[in-house]
């Protein structure tokens, strides 16, 4: 359970960390500023992002060459990389402080495993479609797929749930593991029916990527992404009386039951439009927010904007590294989180073993 800090609930104390967490988002805008730099001038293809800017300053063209590198691939790639890390971190800060756990995730509610079960039965299916259905679909089949997927888990889930106008966290937590089994199975019985290609396409996927990054792709996953990420903030008091526990929190006259419904809502638009845009990616979600949270407090109203600047930075390095150290090759992005955020798993473990009788 996460301990109620006083600070977070407006109550000054000699140990107030605010400050620290002031100073640690001018850092985070500072980090995002320059790995996006670093993104936009680093590639296989060997533009540079600083010979590119000094022809624009001289006033000369780019060749057409350099201006698809820069503003079609890596760009939107960038873009996506951003918004895709900061909605998974603040996916999973909103998740740990809904069920006042820090070891908590987004996959907890289904939600990555009804977009996973979409994106899976688009890849293996789609050939079945109706010609003018796949035509108007077109490259956002599977992202489409994937978000819907992500919806209709959501709406289960929350059916299950809700009883009388209240929803039960616990009922959430349980349902959303058997939400996530149920949706494996189905996932395993159409990979089981999947061809050599749809595997090698559902492997790579799975694992996630930003290679499809595209500017048509932000423009239908990227305003569900913004949404979430501008509500979230919204919810930080209520989350921070949650801490306290759901009856305290009545008590104290916050709305409880529609701070749950938003904040399951929340989670359900960024993370099931952000594994329709970039597929499975782990850790980013679990880390971020708890790293946070033991340098900076537990107070949602620093950890969940310096959630998500920190999400955008990790994400746009793992997707940086995926791309360049096997050049002209890349890596699925989820291999370098699972590699990168591992160990730091097992250590938030270790640490918390005695606190949490593990």
């Amino acid at each position: 359970m996460i301990a109620a800090d006083p600070a977070a609930l407006g109550i000054r104390t000699d140990g107030d960390r605010s400050g620290l967490a002031r100073r640690m988002t001018l850092v985070l805008v500072a980090a995002v500023l320059a790995v996006s730099l670093l993104s936009l001038g680093a590639g296989a293809s060997g533009v540079s992002l600083v010979d590119t800017l000094s022809a624009l300053a001289r006033g000369e063209a780019l060749s057409p060459s350099d201006s698809l590198v820069l503003f079609q691939i890596r760009l939107p790639r960038l873009v996506t990389g951003l918004l895709v890390g900061a909605a998974l971190a603040v996916s999973g800060a909103v998740m740990q402080g809904l069920f006042r756990n820090p070891l908590a995730d987004p996959g907890l509610v289904g939600v990555s495993a009804g977009a996973g079960l979409g994106a899976i039965t688009a890849i293996v299916l789609g050939g079945a479609l109706p010609p003018a259905l796949a035509a108007a679909a077109g490259v956002n089949l599977v992202p489409l797929a994937a978000f819907f997927g992500g919806l209709a888990a959501t709406l289960v889930l929350h059916a299950i749930a809700s009883r009388r106008g209240r929803t039960s966290v616990a009922t959430m937590l349980l349902g959303g593991i058997a939400l996530a089994a149920l949706t494996g199975a189905a996932s395993g019985l159409l990979i089981y029916l999947a061809d050599d290609s749809q595997l090698r396409t559902l492997t790579f996927w799975s694992m996630g990527s930003l290679a499809g990054a595209s500017w048509p792709q932000l423009i239908a996953a990227g305003p569900l992404m913004m949404a979430a990420l501008i509500a979230a903030p919204f919810l930080a008091r209520g989350l921070n009386g949650l801490a306290l526990g759901e009856a305290a929190a009545f008590h104290m006259g916050m709305p409880v039951e529609r701070t749950k419904r938003v904040a399951v809502l929340t989670v359900a638009a960024s993370v099931g439009a952000a594994v329709a845009i970039s597929g499975g990616i782990g850790f980013i979600g679990l880390v971020v927010p708890h790293l946070l949270r033991l340098a900076t407090g537990p107070d949602h109203r620093r950890l969940l904007p310096n959630a998500a600047l920190l999400g955008a930075v990790l994400l746009v390095l793992a997707d940086l590294v995926s791309r360049t150290i096997v050049a002209p090759s890349e890596l699925p992005i989820g291999i370098i989180t699972a590699i990168a955020g591992g160990p730091v798993f097992i250590a938030i473990l270790l640490r918390q073993r005695g606190v949490m009788d593990l």
